[in-house]
C-alpha cells in the first residue's frame, strides 16, 4: 500500500509521525503510526503534513518524498542507512552520498537526525512507495 505524505504529520512537540484522521471542531484527530493511539491536536498545535517539507540543496529545494526515495537508494546500493544517535561526521556521510547537493549551510545535522527518525519510522510502520501529485489528484477528482 503507497503512503499518502499528505496525511502523514508531524507535529511539533510530539514524537514521531501520525497519521491523519479527521478534522475536529477545534483541530485534527491524528493516529500515531508507532502505537496507533489516537489523539487531537488543536488550532495551536504547529502540525506539518511531510508533503509540505523539503530540505534546501544548491538548485534549490528537495521535497521530502525525493529525500526519502534518494536515502532508499543509496541504502541498496551500500550505503547503511545510519541511526539518528550515529555521529554527526557518520550522518553527513550518509546524506553526502544521498543527496550530494544538499546545502550544508541551510540543512543542518539536527534536520538530518530529524529526516533519519522519520525515514526509520516510515520503513518500520508505513512503506516508501508514496503516492504521487498526480494519484492524490485523480482521487480527489473520483470522489
Amino acid at each position: 500500500m503507497k503512503t499518502d505524505l499528505a496525511k502523514i504529520l508531524s507535529v511539533s512537540g510530539h514524537h514521531g509521525l501520525f497519521l491523519y484522521l479527521a478534522q475536529s471542531r477545534t483541530g485534527a484527530i491524528a493516529e500515531s503510526l508507532s502505537d496507533k493511539k489516537r489523539m487531537a491536536f488543536d488550532a495551536h498545535s504547529r502540525i506539518s503534513t511531510l508533503s509540505d517539507i523539503a530540505i534546501f540543496t544548491s538548485e534549490g529545494e528537495m521535497r521530502l518524498a525525493d529525500v526519502f526515495t534518494a536515502m532508499k537508494k543509496a541504502a541498496d546500493e551500500g550505503a547503511e542507512v545510519p541511526s539518528s544517535k550515529a555521529s554527526s561526521d557518520e550522518i553527513k556521510a550518509f546524506f553526502a552520498k544521498a543527496v550530494p547537493n544538499y546545502d550544508e549551510d541551510r540543512f543542518y545535522v539536527s534536520h538530518m537526525k530529524k529526516v533519519l527518525d522519520w525515514y526509520d519510522e516510515l520503513v518500520k510502520f508505513a512503506s516508501l512507495d508514496f503516492v504521487t501529485d498526480e494519484e492524490r489528484e485523480k482521487e480527489i477528482e473520483e470522489n
